[in-house]
C-alpha cells in the first residue's frame, strides 16, 4: 500500500514526499482509513511505529477540508493530549511537517516554561492544540483556552498518562469537550484500567493493534560487547572510534552515570550532552535540538528522560549499562531503525549484567551477537552476594563522605560571606 492509495489530499502527499515517506507503516495503513471515515479508534502501538502520523495526517486532512466552509477567527478544532513536554513538542513538529502545504495552524502548550509566548499564539487562534494536561487546565482556568469547538480529540500514550497520575486531569478535560466529536485513543499497553478509560471516551471504536514489544527488536541489528566493569569507559571510546557512528543515542541507568559519561567523552573532545531529570526543560530541549542538528554526536539519556523522544533516521543506540527489565531494552533499541530505516544496537555488558542479557534474549526470542574483536574482553566473574554487599557499603561510605565534605565547604563559604558582610 502507498500513501496515494489512502486517498490523501495533494498538499499532504507533497509534504510526505519532502520527507521521503513512500509507504505507510502498519499502524498508519490500519488507522488512517478509519480516521478519515470519522470513526473512533482504539490503537495499541509502541513509540517508533509511526503512530503520530497515523492520527496527525487524517486530522490535518479533515481540518483542511473543513476550512473551506469557515470564516472568521480560528478556533481549536483538534486537541491532542499527551503526558510529557518532549512528546508534545514532537507531535507539534509532526503537525507542522505534514500540514506545511495546508492552511492548518497548530501550536503546543506545556509547563515548565513561561506561558507568555504560548498564550500569545493562542490569542491569534489555532486549529490544532497539542498539550500536556497540567498546562492545558491552567490555561483553561485563566480563560485562554475553550474546548467548546473541538471536533477531533486524541489521547496519546494513555498508559503513561495514568502511570504519571493524570487520571483526574484527564477526567476534567473530558468534561469540557463536546459530546459530538471524533475520539482517538492510543496506548502501548492495554491493561483493564486503560480499557475502562477508553470506554468513557470512545463510541464503537475500531480497534487497531500493531507489533508486540518483543517483535520490535526483529528489525534491528544487535551486537553485544562483554567486558569488565572497570573497562567499560575504555571500551566505549574504542567503539566510538568508528566514524560510522556519527549520531548515537547512549543510555545510562542513572542521572549521575549520564553526567559521568559526558565528562569522560568531553575529555576526549567528543561532542555530547546529557538529558535527565535534573536538567531543566530548556537544557533538555537545547541538547535535543543540537543532537538533531548534528552539532553534538552523542546524546546521553536516562530511560525516563528518553521516553517520548523521536529522532528521525537515528541509526545507532548504545546501552552503556544493561537494563534489569527486558522490556526497557526493547524500548531503548526501538529508538533506532524507525519507519523502515536500518537500526544498530550496541550493548556493553559487565559480569553482573550477564543475567540481564539472558532475560532479554528470552523475551526477544533470539541470541544477541557477541562481538569477538574486543580489546577489553570480560575476564572477571560475577561477584558473590557478600562481595556485592561489601561494594555497596563502600559506595555508600564514599557518597556520605562526598556530601559531608560538600556541606562543610558550603558552611565555610557562608561563614566567610557573613564576615565580609559585616
Amino acid at each position: 500500500m502507498t500513501f496515494e492509495e489512502l486517498k490523501l489530499i495533494p498538499s499532504i502527499l507533497k509534504a510526505l514526499r519532502d520527507e521521503d515517506y513512500k509507504v505507510p507503516t502498519s499502524i498508519q495503513a490500519k488507522s488512517i482509513p478509519f480516521v478519515l471515515n470519522r470513526e473512533d479508534v482504539l490503537g495499541s502501538a509502541q513509540t517508533g511505529t509511526g503512530k503520530t502520523a497515523a492520527f496527525a495526517i487524517p486530522i490535518i486532512q479533515h481540518l483542511s477540508n473543513d476550512q473551506h466552509n469557515q470564516n472568521g477567527r480560528r478556533k481549536i478544532s483538534s486537541l491532542v493530549v499527551t503526558p510529557t513536554r518532549e512528546l508534545a513538542i514532537q507531535i507539534g513538529e509532526s503537525f507542522t511537517t505534514y500540514g506545511k502545504y495546508t492552511n492548518v495552524k497548530s501550536t503546543v502548550v506545556f509547563g515548565g516554561v513561561s506561558q507568555g509566548p504560548q498564550t500569545n499564539v493562542l490569542k491569534d487562534g489555532v486549529d490544532v492544540l497539542v498539550a500536556t494536561p497540567g498546562r492545558l487546565l491552567d490555561l483553561m482556568d485563566q480563560g485562554y483556552i475553550s474546548l467548546g469547538d473541538v471536533k477531533y480529540f486524541v489521547l496519546d500514550e494513555a498508559d503513561r498518562m495514568l502511570d504519571m497520575g493524570f487520571i483526574h486531569d484527564i477526567k476534567k478535560i473530558l468534561a469540557k469537550l463536546p459530546k459530538e466529536r471524533q475520539s482517538l485513543f492510543f496506548s502501548a499497553t492495554m491493561p483493564q484500567n486503560i480499557l475502562d478509560l477508553s470506554q468513557q471516551i470512545l463510541i464503537n471504536p475500531k480497534k487497531v493493534a500493531v507489533n508486540t514489544v518483543s517483535s520490535a527488536a526483529e528489525t534491528i541489528q544487535q551486537y553485544l560487547y562483554t567486558t569488565n566493569r572497570t573497562s567499560k569507559g575504555d571500551l566505549l571510546l574504542h567503539i566510538l572510534k568508528n566514524p560510522e557512528l556519527d549520531q548515537v543515542l547512549l543510555f545510562s541507568r542513572t542521572k549521575h552515570g549520564a553526567d559521568r559519561i559526558v565528562r569522560k567523552l568531553r575529555k576526549k573532545n567528543i561532542q555530547c550532552a546529557a538529558i535527565h531529570g535534573d536538567k531543566s526543560q530548556n537544557q533538555r530541549q537545547k541538547a535535543l535540538q543540537a543532537f538533531k542538528a548534528g552539532t553534538i554526536r552523542i546524546l546521553v539519556a536516562t530511560d525516563i528522560a528518553a521516553r517520548g523522544i523521536d529522532i528521525d533516521k537515528l541509526r545507532y543506540v548504545i546501552n552503556y549499562e544493561i537494563p534489569n527489565e527486558s522490556e526497557t531494552y526493547v524500548h531503548r533499541i526501538g529508538r533506532c531503525g524507525r519507519a523502515g530505516e536500518e537500526g544498530v544496537s550496541i550493548s556493553i555488558c559487565e559480569p553482573e549484567e550477564n543475567v540481564y542479557i539472558r532475560d532479554i534474549e528470552k523475551l526477544i526470542k533470539q541470541k544477541i551477537q557477541i562481538v569477538r574483536d574486543n580489546p577489553f574482553p570480560q575476564t572477571d566473574k560475577p561477584m558473590s552476594n557478600p562481595e556485592k554487599k561489601e561494594l555497596e557499603k563502600e559506595k555508600q561510605k564514599k557518597k556520605q563522605e562526598f556530601f559531608a565534605n560538600r556541606n562543610k565547604k558550603r558552611d565555610s563559604q557562608k561563614a566567610g560571606f557573613r564576615r565580609n558582610k559585616r
